[in-house]
């Protein structure tokens, strides 16, 4: 089919899938395809997973939208959910990752002028991503997607990620400053994985200047990573945390958590959203949590992840061409010597969707309910593509 009534704004690869169901995906030609990339860790339960689709079908025939003019309970009960996850204090639901941290940024803003700050400003990292509207994406260290939208939003300050020096630099030098906004593993960039004490120290400058510490934890959360969020593995409670992808398992959904003084800022008026946490959305987030919970998918996607870093190190650890193997659960990142997104078409060539981010890292984004044998086929389909491209 043309696609000359879209606008241009995906160089798209030659496939349509038509149906789903767990780690695998059909087109239309009836070609199977396995999924290491899960709708860019979108689709956590797999595709066509039977509770979501019992869950959306019976919402749909109640209720889908009513706006929030009107309480509504699925969004009330989302947000237990989510702050029993989370130990937060309160939520507010969008429809998107860039929506969540439109929010953040805003939250950020009224904090600082609530404190007397004329002009306050938030610490980001180079290589970072946080969405594509016009804050976001000028919060976002990526100068490729950033040229030809200026002027951006002015009030970030950049630091390069993983560097708390630059990060107390900017807190001797700076009294407007009141938050800093990063993801606990760059996805985008790389799944580039800070040192482990990095969001500890954060969180120590955070307190020490006032500042809210706010995780994206867009891409991260939900299981991802080998605990239900990033922040966990070190035990760094934010001020602030985003959600989205995975909570609904494909059905848009996005959350902008909050706790202590920052719980308090956002008052009616303030902020809104007409889609936002409606009924269909809330029904699905909720059932994708219970499921979750019921097969502690943070579990498998520990085992995943640790799965395929052994198979790759075993199998390219002395490639020179393999500059790294980087792995947080199931967040896998292949660094290669050279550009290699020609392996994305490769790949699809024989049955494996992949993606390659930042130029020259495979990021593989499995769904959390792959099995062994899947994951071992990952494997063996993307050994021998990557040998022979560092051979050519």
């Amino acid at each position: 089919m043309a696609e000359k009534s879209l606008m241009s704004t995906y160089s798209r690869l030659p496939v349509a899938f038509s149906r789903g169901e767990g780690a695998w995906l059909w087109d239309s030609d009836g070609k199977r395809y396995l999924d290491a990339v899960a709708g860019v860790a979108v689709c956590s339960l797999g595709h066509a997973h039977p509770a979501i689709a019992k869950t959306l079908a019976q919402q749909a025939s109640r209720l889908i939208h009513t706006s929030n003019l009107y309480q509504i309970p699925l969004q009330e009960e989302l947000g237990q959910a989510l702050i029993d996850r989370t130990t937060m204090a309160r939520c507010f639901f969008g429809n998107s990752g860039a929506e969540a941290n439109e929010a953040a940024i805003k939250l950020a803003r009224l904090y600082g002028h609530q404190k007397g700050i004329e002009k306050p400003h938030i610490v980001v990292m180079e290589q970072s991503f946080h969405g594509r509207t016009l804050a976001t994406l000028s919060a976002t260290g990526n100068r490729k997607i950033q040229a030809g939208f200026e002027p951006l939003v002015s009030g970030f300050l950049r630091v390069p990620f993983d560097d708390i020096a630059a990060v107390n630099q900017v807190a001797a030098s700076r009294q407007d400053v009141v938050a800093v906004l990063v993801e606990p593993v760059q996805g985008e960039g790389g799944v580039r994985i800070p040192g482990a004490d990095y969001l500890t120290q954060l969180r120590g400058i955070c307190d020490r200047r006032g500042w809210l510490l706010m995780l994206d934890e867009i891409q991260t959360g939900m299981c991802r990573t080998g605990q239900w969020f990033a922040w966990q593995h070190e035990n760094v409670r934010p001020d602030v945390m985003t959600l989205a992808k995975a909570l609904g398992n494909g059905v848009p959904v996005g959350a902008c958590l909050a706790r202590g003084d920052a719980a308090e800022v956002l008052v009616p008026g303030s902020h809104g959203s007409t889609y936002g946490g409606n009924p269909l959305a809330c029904a699905s987030a909720l059932t994708t949590i219970e499921i979750m919970s019921q097969q502690q998918l943070e579990l498998s996607a520990e085992a995943i992840g640790k799965q395929l870093a052994r198979g790759f190190q075993q199998a390219l650890g002395d490639n020179p061409g393999v500059v790294d193997i980087r792995e947080r659960g199931a967040m896998i990142g292949l660094e290669l010597d050279r550009p290699c997104g020609e392996l994305v078409t490769q790949a699809l060539q024989q049955g494996l969707l992949i993606n390659v981010t930042a130029g020259n890292v495979v990021r593989l984004l499995p769904p959390l309910i792959m099995d062994t044998q899947q994951v071992n086929q990952v494997i063996e389909t993307l050994v021998p593509l990557i040998t022979g491209f560092l051979t050519e």
